[in-house]
């Protein structure tokens, strides 16, 4: 005895990619709208909360057509952050002192973790790693006017008088120095 009725083999058939294909799309997006929501709220968890949110609203989208998810996805996560924002602002107006949460926007506590995860920890080494590499392989002036003036926070002048040359060789140096680690860098962008 048959209790329900056999779903047409051509609806389940149009069914299942609009699935599929929604899968696909929310795997290939996730990663990026991670990080665009981690920038927007410098905290991971809410970042990860914000995205998931994002993905579930998507969901009752998901009969749109494919052509259309880039940028209703985009738009509902741009909107999630900023109702993320707000209702952190609020939260944190209760939690100030009397007579500071006067000051607007700018009185806000950012109470997240600035020190970096495992992950871009791991990521930081690399890019480091990868700098010296190209500083090895700069001529001995150009490397010393990039580590002068980049790396130390030297003045031109200053620069130059270390080095014993004039302002304008410091400032030939380290142009030359800068386009030869883009070029070499250019992958760490």
């Amino acid at each position: 005895m048959l209790v329900t009725t056999p779903l047409d083999p051509a609806w389940e058939a149009a069914a299942t990619p609009a699935w599929a294909s929604l899968d696909a799309f929310l795997a290939e997006v996730g990663p990026r709208a991670f990080r665009f929501a981690e920038a927007g709220l410098r905290h991971r968890e809410d970042a990860l909360d914000t995205v998931q949110d994002a993905m579930m609203k998507m969901l009752a989208y998901r009969e749109r057509p494919s052509n259309e998810w880039t940028p209703l996805f985009w738009s509902i996560l741009r909107r999630r952050i900023i109702d993320v924002q707000r209702r952190a602002r609020f939260r944190l107006r209760w939690l100030l002192p009397a007579g500071e949460g006067a000051h607007g926007e700018d009185a806000s506590i950012d109470w997240a973790d600035p020190t970096a995860g495992p992950a871009q920890t791991h990521e930081q080494h690399e890019v480091y790693a990868r700098l010296v590499e190209g500083l090895r392989g700069l001529p001995a002036r150009q490397r010393e006017a990039f580590t002068l003036r980049v790396l130390e926070e030297l003045d031109v002048a200053t620069t130059a008088r270390a080095m014993g040359c004039s302002e304008g060789s410091v400032k030939t140096h380290l142009s030359r120095a800068r386009q030869a680690l883009n070029s070499r860098l250019e992958d760490v962008r």
